[in-house]
């Protein structure tokens, strides 16, 4: 399979941004329905929701369903309030260089991936980062060079709260520092588990355990994969050797201190690199952020493409996924 990113900017919201909606919306629209319409949250419940808890971002969220068509399911939608449930593998950790740099393995279905890259200047910061439904993040850096990226909690237990991708969008938009994303992940209601980390550009970082049952726990972890504190859905664990993958980045954090490209390596080889393309937990990019240059660059094994938040390219780049019908 042939899977082609993008990376596309835009200061503000407009026709790029809604070009894209429109083309990805069809996918979307039949996703958020898939359990029934009737079962997901109204517009405005999930507007409210909003307001509660992110309530800086609002006006940028009425600003998109606007460009998005101005729909009751659009609204919905983009709220990212109840979502449907949703599984992923992943990896990150932090290189424990002197830098702060944040490395992360997406593992996800390739049929079910924006494949966009996309560089913002909504509400006055800049943000750059790989999108979920065009408005949330699966990971990203500001301008301030905070960057943060997510993993799979490993929980089935799904409740009231957003959507991560929204929450790491908030985030971006919001924070400045490690600290400030921590307090804003401890208090936000999240519909499922998973594990965000957040580097700051003084790398000062946390890695947050999220739930919708039970209170947040704030870590200084520099690794997370796929468990939180303990493994809770062994079948899945051992699917996609959550443990295992944990153990092998510890190990390489305990071992004297190796260069950050040796280390970003180690990602794009197993146990880390996962080719379940089929099953859909394949690893789709390599991402390393560089908070401190404001620096994307994505790899895969033998390519790599850099992006600069102040240099910003727009362009395309395809990537042959193996094992892939």
């Amino acid at each position: 399979m042939l899977l082609t990113f993008r990376a596309r900017a835009e200061a503000t919201p407009g026709p790029v941004w809604g070009g894209l909606f429109r083309e990805y919306w069809p996918n979307y629209r039949k996703w958020w329905a898939k359990s029934g319409s009737a079962a997901r949250p109204t517009w405005l419940e999930g507007r409210d929701a909003m307001r509660k808890y992110m309530p800086e971002i609002v006006p940028l969220y009425e600003e998109l369903v606007e460009v998005a068509g101005g729909k009751d399911d659009q609204a919905r939608f983009l709220s990212y309030y109840c979502p449907p449930p949703y599984l992923s593998g992943c990896s990150q950790a932090i290189w424990p260089g002197g830098r702060p740099v944040l490395v992360r393995n997406y593992d996800y279905s390739p049929y079910a991936f924006d494949s966009v890259v996309l560089r913002t200047e909504w509400q006055g910061r800049t943000v750059m980062g790989m999108t979920d439904g065009l408005f949330g993040l699966v990971d990203g850096v500001n301008d301030a060079g905070l960057a943060v990226s997510l993993t799979f909690g490993g929980r089935q237990v799904v409740g009231d709260g957003f959507g991560v991708p929204l929450i790491l969008r908030y985030i971006l938009q919001t924070c400045n520092t490690a600290d400030e994303a921590a307090a804003a992940l401890a208090r936000i209601p999240t519909h499922m588990s998973y594990n965000v980390t957040a580097v700051d550009a003084k790398r000062q970082y946390v890695t947050v355990h999220m739930a919708p049952d039970r209170p947040a726990i704030v870590t200084h972890a520099a690794v997370a994969t796929n468990h939180q504190e303990r493994v809770e859905w062994a079948s899945h664990a051992r699917f996609t050797a959550t443990v295992e993958r944990e153990r092998f980045l510890l190990q390489r954090l305990t071992l004297h201190v190796e260069s950050a490209s040796r280390f970003v390596s180690a990602f794009l080889r197993p146990p880390l690199y996962s080719f379940a393309f089929n099953q859909g937990f394949g690893t789709l990019y390599t991402a390393v952020y560089e908070g401190r240059q404001r620096r994307l660059t994505l790899h895969w094994p033998g390519k790599t493409w850099k992006l600069e938040m102040r240099n910003f390219q727009e362009g395309n780049t395809s990537v042959r996924l193996p094992d892939v019908a």
